[in-house]
Order: C-alpha cells, then sequence, then structure tokens
C-alpha cells in the first residue's frame, strides 16, 4: 500500500516505511521529528523542473510528463519501491504546500501501475 504525506505532518503508526522523495530537505523539520527512513532524493524532480513548474496547477499536467521522463533512468528504484509497498505500506513523503500538485502525487501514480490496487490516501 502506498500513502502519501506532507512532512510537515505527524509520522502516525500507520505509515510503514516513510521515504521523502524530495531533492532538497524540507524546510525547519529536524530529522527526528521527520522520521524519515529512507531520503530518495534520485526520485525528487531535478531542480530546473522543479523551478520551473513553481507549483502552477496551469503547468500540472506538463510537469507530470517532464517528470516521468526524469524518473526513467531510475527504473531499479522505483520497481524496488515499488515491491517494498506490495508487503506493506510505504508512505511518500514530501515537503510542498500544494497536496494535489506535487511529485509524489505522480510516483504514487506510478507505482499503483507497477502493483495495481495497493494504493490509498490518507
Amino acid at each position: 500500500m502506498v500513502k502519501i504525506k506532507r512532512a510537515y505532518e505527524a509520522p502516525a503508526r500507520g505509515d510503514g516505511k516513510r521515504v521523502l522523495v524530495d531533492r532538497l530537505w524540507p524546510r525547519g523539520l529536524t530529522r527526528r521529528r521527520a522520521a524519515i527512513d529512507q531520503w530518495a532524493k534520485e526520485l525528487g524532480p531535478s531542480h530546473a523542473l522543479r523551478k520551473w513548474f513553481g507549483h502552477d496547477p496551469r503547468r500540472w499536467a506538463e510537469f507530470r510528463r517532464r517528470y516521468r521522463l526524469e524518473l526513467r533512468p531510475q527504473r531499479k528504484v522505483v520497481e524496488a519501491l515499488a515491491r517494498r509497498a506490495a508487503n506493506g505500506p510505504v508512505t511518500l513523503v514530501y515537503g510542498a504546500r500544494d497536496t494535489a500538485h506535487n511529485d509524489a502525487v505522480v510516483l504514487e501514480r506510478i507505482l499503483e501501475r507497477v502493483h495495481p490496487r495497493r494504493s490509498g490516501r490518507r
């Protein structure tokens, strides 16, 4: 099962393995408070893509397309994460304020395609 959650939300018992999927550590958040089990920097969008997107919902469709292209070289990391999710809960943790337009939303859908019916939101 895959869930997504903002880094600033308190960890919960049902989160399972908490994986930060941003290249940058969330501002003002201590490692202890974040309770991150894995920091998968390589799964975060590139600096150039993040800057171009700027969390502008009008650019969402193009962001998703470009981000998927950026993830192609990370296929083994994505597949490993999908296998982990097939064996227990995984929470993709992200720092963005926008809960609907961020990299974790895209990655959750990719993982859902790898292992259907194992995804869910809190």
